[in-house]
């Protein structure tokens, strides 16, 4: 069978490889779809410190059942599932205060075990410990299904930020994780849900998908100027940095209402992880900051039952397919910018 492995920052290789086989408590997938992110994208430049390389990548699976290992029941060949990215331990004292996101001993599909760039793929034991293998609904496809993945994790985010009815949103960021939250906020009952980023051509092309209430071009204005405009002086209920910015971290604090909430949704990078912070907008607006990291087996659960219900539609945010062997277009048209979302179809 055909993958796409990870050798080295720059070096992402597709190669033949032995079809695998299930052991006990494991499940043989056929993958469908696997969809890119930009983490990708900083593997593919960068590594990643729980990559040991030679590493099958990709996280965002979804695909159908080939076969199942001793002991797996509830499960048969042809069922069709989408797998979680980040596995919890489920027994650790996070895990048992439910606190599943920050486990400090989860592994992740793609990372510690070879991922769904594959034609192929092992779903783990440990995914089926935790509810880790979800049956995608009828009338959902393949493609849609791994998109709930990210969308599993912007659920995380916007609980943690309690978006709720009624609330002005920014989201800073019109990418493929922006343009989620715009329709995850909506779903949620969101009075007026803003989408700003710099790139005009990526707001312009996310814009016309998801239609948020309106929309700020970073590059021509000043954000912060803008938001208060539209919110009478007020300012957001909600602000989201779907963007690895520590000036979008900085603007968000900035532009909050009174008792709001900040999302710093996007991570920095790491050898730059340090904003200039006005605690005094913390204290006087009684602001709430909170960090989003991954997401649940019941974050993955609830993703798909979101889109199946057309809550959340996603099908439309899917720009581009491309098969396995033009993995690297894929990963260099996400760094770019150029799409929304792209799938790869094994």
């Amino acid at each position: 069978m055909k993958v796409a492995r990870f050798h080295a920052p720059g070096d992402i290789r597709v190669e033949d490889a032995p079809e695998p086989s299930p052991g006990p408590g494991e499940v043989k997938i056929r993958v469908r779809n696997c969809s890119t992110c930009g983490t990708d994208v900083k593997i593919f430049k960068h590594g990643h410190h729980h990559i040991r390389p030679p590493r099958v990548m990709g996280h965002e699976i979804a695909g159908e059942i080939a076969e199942v290992g001793e002991g797996v029941t509830g499960w048969a060949a042809g069922d069709r599932v989408q797998v979680i990215a980040a596995i919890p331990c489920g027994r650790c004292d996070d895990c048992l205060r439910g606190r599943w996101t920050v486990c400090p001993d989860q592994e992740s599909m793609g990372y510690h075990y070879e991922g769904g760039f594959a034609q192929y793929t092992i779903v783990p034991a440990k995914v089926l410990a935790v509810d880790g293998l979800n049956r995608i609904p009828d009338g959902v496809g393949f493609a849609e299904a791994s998109v709930a993945e990210p969308l599993a994790c912007v659920l995380n985010g916007q609980e943690l930020a309690r978006v709720g009815d009624g609330d002005d949103v920014v989201i800073l960021g019109a990418g493929p994780i922006g343009c989620l939250h715009v329709r995850l906020a909506r779903s949620l009952g969101a009075g007026r849900v803003v989408l700003a980023d710099l790139n005009p051509e990526r707001l312009a092309m996310a814009a016309e998908r998801v239609k948020p209430d309106a929309v700020i071009s970073g590059r021509d204005t000043d954000v912060v100027d803008e938001v208060l405009k539209l919110t009478g002086g007020r300012g957001a209920d909600v602000v989201i940095t779907a963007a690895a910015s520590g000036a979008a971290q900085q603007q968000a604090l900035q532009m909050a209402a009174r008792q709001g909430r900040i999302s710093f949704f996007g991570g920095l990078p790491k050898d730059d992880p340090i904003i200039a912070l006005d605690s005094n907008l913390v204290h006087y607006r009684e602001l709430t900051i909170v960090g989003a990291n991954g997401s649940s087996p019941r974050h993955n659960a609830r993703a798909l039952d979101l889109i199946a219900t057309g809550a959340v539609p996603v099908a439309d945010l899917i720009t581009h397919r491309i098969p396995l062997t033009e993995v690297l277009t894929g990963i260099d048209t996400v760094a770019r910018g150029t799409a929304i979302k792209v799938t790869v179809e094994p």
